[in-house]
């Protein structure tokens, strides 16, 4: 019924293949909304294991997955809800060494990672790669996404010179369910041509007054990641 989304964007969704890094809290309602939509291909890559602490927001995972590869958890979900799609596990930790491997052809990069040092490595592959990467974050009831693509945008680094912060971060179910399904709908909409990319701007979600703001953010003409593509 939507007139931009016929058997021609069906078609081109099933023809695609797209990068989940993360099988966390923004990695499985990422990954759930892509196959959900058709994605053809949908790489997940997450080198840990299920716990029960995780079990609060991260849906893909159940009780009897305990200590089971997130990755091959989240694969074993998606295919039986979508047994048309690929999905392949990747049960590794992402470094500046095997990012490229791991990325090899995804048209899109969902970065559904928790931490600024593995962010860094994918975000400087998708500068290399030309690709975009959807950037996704939490913390306790705010959530943050957006859409980064040099040089029609900054990258991560453009944004976040330096790393904000470390450790274990407060995770509210709800609160990732909501910022990892607006990641894929960035990517969807990407891949399908349709609509607007929240591109230049940063959604910040505020669960807490339930209120949403779009920030603009900016290039920085000297990144030592993309400054070259100005």
């Amino acid at each position: 019924m939507l007139p931009e989304w016929g058997v021609e964007t069906q078609k081109r969704l099933k023809s695609t293949r797209v990068l989940v890094a993360g099988a966390g809290g923004l990695g499985c309602p990422a990954a759930l909304n892509l196959a959900l939509a058709g994605v053809g291909h949908i790489s997940i890559c997450d080198f840990d294991t299920v716990e029960i602490s995780n079990l609060n927001r991260q849906f893909l995972h159940t009780e009897n997955r305990i200590g089971l590869s997130k990755a091959l958890s989240a694969q074993k979900a998606l295919l039986s809800i979508n047994s048309e799609i690929m999905v392949e596990a990747i049960s590794e930790k992402i470094t500046e060494q095997n990012v490229d491997d791991i990325v090899r052809d995804a048209q899109v990069i969902v970065d559904c990672l928790d931490n600024f040092p593995t962010r860094y490595a994918l975000n400087a592959c998708a500068v290399r790669k030309g690709v975009p990467m959807i950037h996704g974050a939490i913390w306790g009831l705010e959530g943050r996404i957006a859409f980064l693509h040099p040089p029609r945008t900054p990258c991560l680094a453009c944004i976040f010179p330096e790393p904000t912060v470390g450790g274990q971060l407060p995770a509210v179910g709800a609160v990732s369910c909501m910022t990892g399904s607006l990641q894929a709908l960035e990517t969807i909409k990407y891949l399908a041509s349709m609509g607007t990319l929240s591109e230049g701007r940063m959604l910040i979600i505020d669960g807490a007054n339930m209120t949403f703001q779009s920030l603009e953010v900016l290039r920085n003409p000297m990144c030592p990641v993309c400054g070259e593509l100005c």
